[in-house]
């Protein structure tokens, strides 16, 4: 057996296989709440084969949103048509993840299908945005600085979310961290001049990830894993750094996460050496640091390269990305590749659910193009 196709346990939770599906921002909602294409995207790679498919990163309030399409987990609605999505997932054996988000001051932008660049003002649609400091990214509006009380109120927007999440059915929650978004801008010196209890200090930039994720695992089941995506640097002189990163991860094992999605970069501009598994080693050294069970993400494209990640150590998932766009059934391929046998999964119908995780395999329509 691959190690790609071992069982991995979080807490409670099994999940088939270690080849998992990153969210990744469709673009596609209307007022928060996922539709049809959402549906077709996460459940065929559900069907594909994949262990853990996480949904795209999901704001937790209206003004976390990266764009006015992106989807949300702050009304019923949206918690409805997510409980849609999360049904056909777990009937194909995968478990159901999503990534709760709030997109700080890089919110309020065009999505990028070819609407135009930059900030959305408020009178054509948009909306103010926040982040720790009044400091624009590169070609975004500037953001208002927080009030010590709009801070304070992050981690309970988290927490109200998580709970949504969990009466959707999601398996797991994972605190979006990375990118440049709000927490991440929290975390950085680059983006963080606050002199308050939220800034200077690597602990106290820290403070308000610490906080959120304290709130999110108070709702979250004990038997349910929650994940955290980092970027492990910034890719800039003065910027964060792997091993501060790492640091930080550290601190999270003893406030209940179970394992960090390690990504890299967003929060400024920087020249990233972009190439196949080129955020793999960050992975390793979070991994080593904190004790904790990590993922890899970033051109990890081919079932050899992905298994030899989990061979050396480097992470305990791998998260497959844009290769996976194209072939949905990535991890069916993958299997086959290396020459492991997963069988057949029953029909998903009423009377056939598959309720168990740990069941692997094809589906038994698309059997005839199984390799045996």
């Amino acid at each position: 057996m691959a190690l790609l196709f071992e069982p991995l346990t979080l807490r409670g939770t099994t999940f088939r296989n270690r080849v998992w599906l990153p969210p990744m921002c469709q673009y596609s909602a209307t007022d928060g709440v996922p539709g049809d294409w959402h549906l077709v995207h996460l459940g065929a790679r559900a069907a594909g084969g994949f262990g853990h498919v996480v949904a795209e990163a999901t704001a937790v309030v209206p003004e976390g949103r990266i764009t006015p399409q992106d989807t949300g987990l702050w009304s019923d609605a949206q918690t409805e048509a997510w409980a849609r999505v999360v049904r056909f997932v777990q009937e194909r054996g995968a478990r159901a993840g999503v990534q709760l988000a709030h997109a700080g001051r890089k919110a309020s932008t065009h999505r990028p299908f070819h609407e135009g660049d930059g900030t959305i003002a408020p009178p054509d649609g948009g909306w103010t945005t926040l982040g720790p400091s009044a400091e624009a990214f590169p070609g975004l509006a500037a953001p208002a600085g927080m009030t010590a009380d709009e801070v304070r109120a992050v981690p309970a927007a988290f927490a109200a979310a998580a709970r949504r999440a969990l009466d959707a059915g999601f398996d797991t929650v994972e605190v979006h961290a990375a990118h440049g978004y709000l927490l991440h801008a929290f975390l950085s010196p680059l983006s963080n001049h606050r002199t308050d209890a939220w800034g200077g200090t690597p602990e106290n930039r820290a403070r308000l990830l610490v906080e959120t994720v304290d709130a999110v695992r108070a709702v979250w089941p004990d038997d349910r894993p929650l994940l955290v995506r980092v970027s492990a640097t910034d890719w800039v002189e003065g910027g964060l750094t792997v091993e501060e990163v790492a640091s930080v991860a550290a601190d999270l094992a003893g406030h209940g996460v179970d394992l960090v999605d390690v990504s890299t970069g967003g929060n400024v501009p920087a020249r990233i050496p972009v190439g196949p598994g080129y955020q793999v080693e960050a992975a390793r050294v979070v991994r080593e640091v904190s004790g904790l069970p990590t993922s890899a993400v970033g051109l990890l494209t081919e079932p050899v390269q992905a298994e030899k990640v989990l061979a050396a150590g480097a992470a305990d998932a791998v998260m497959v990305g844009r290769a996976a766009l194209p072939d949905p059934s990535w991890a069916l391929r993958a299997a086959r590749e290396l020459g492991v046998d997963l069988g057949t999964l029953p029909h998903a119908g009423d009377r056939a659910r598959v309720t168990d995780a740990t069941r692997t395999g094809w589906p038994v329509q698309y059997e005839r193009g199984a390799w045996r």
